[in-house]
């Protein structure tokens, strides 16, 4: 990873959508996407993830909160995906639980290049507060598509959808950080010699 940082814009029929993001952020946010739970969730990936993120959308939400959800997280993947290169110097790999309350969230990432979400989250309610429970689930498959990362994030237990909903995004955001971590290893960090 030669850069760190990255800006990124996306525009559709349905969205458009501003990305400014720093991996080795001091945590400086500012997020509006016009659903202030995604504003909630988005905030609490980049601050524990320790970056810097400016993100904004002006997004159909006349239509409904998917194509800004999804939107959203397909470009804040890109930057991911982007500032990654050819995935050496990281460690690749990166594992995390995170509790909020009664509520348990593993998150497991491989920062490969090979894209694959496996996201369980269980959630019961039909909305939290702006945002679709659908949706919680479908920004994180929309952002490890882009991101081209295997992702795995498992609700353990809970009861609150709110704190379930953000325990997933801060266990994801803890798993990204340990996998971004720099590593000194030449080349890709795989024994075949190759991330593809």
């Amino acid at each position: 990873m030669k850069t760190t940082s990255i800006r990124v814009d996306r525009q559709t029929s349905e969205t458009t959508v501003r990305v400014d993001l720093e991996l080795r952020g001091n945590r400086r946010l500012e997020v509006g996407t016009g659903i202030g739970f995604l504003d909630h969730l988005l905030s609490a990936l980049a601050f524990h993830a320790g970056w810097d993120l400016r993100l904004s959308c002006d997004g159909d939400l006349q239509v409904d909160d998917h194509h800004t959800a999804e939107d959203c997280a397909l470009a804040l993947g890109e930057a991911v995906d982007s500032l990654l290169g050819d995935r050496g110097g990281i460690r690749r790999f990166g594992s995390a639980h995170a509790p909020l309350d009664e509520s348990l969230a593993r998150a497991v990432v491989d920062l490969a290049g090979r894209p694959w979400p496996e996201i369980h989250l269980g959630l019961t309610r039909e909305r939290l507060g702006g945002l679709s429970a659908e949706n919680v689930g479908h920004v994180l498959t929309s952002f490890a598509m882009r991101a081209r990362c295997a992702l795995h994030v498992d609700l353990l237990r809970g009861t609150n959808d709110h704190h379930r909903a953000e325990a997933a995004f801060k266990a994801t955001a803890l798993a990204l950080r340990q996998a971004l971590e720099p590593m000194d290893l030449q080349g890709p960090p795989s024994t075949k010699g190759s991330l593809e």
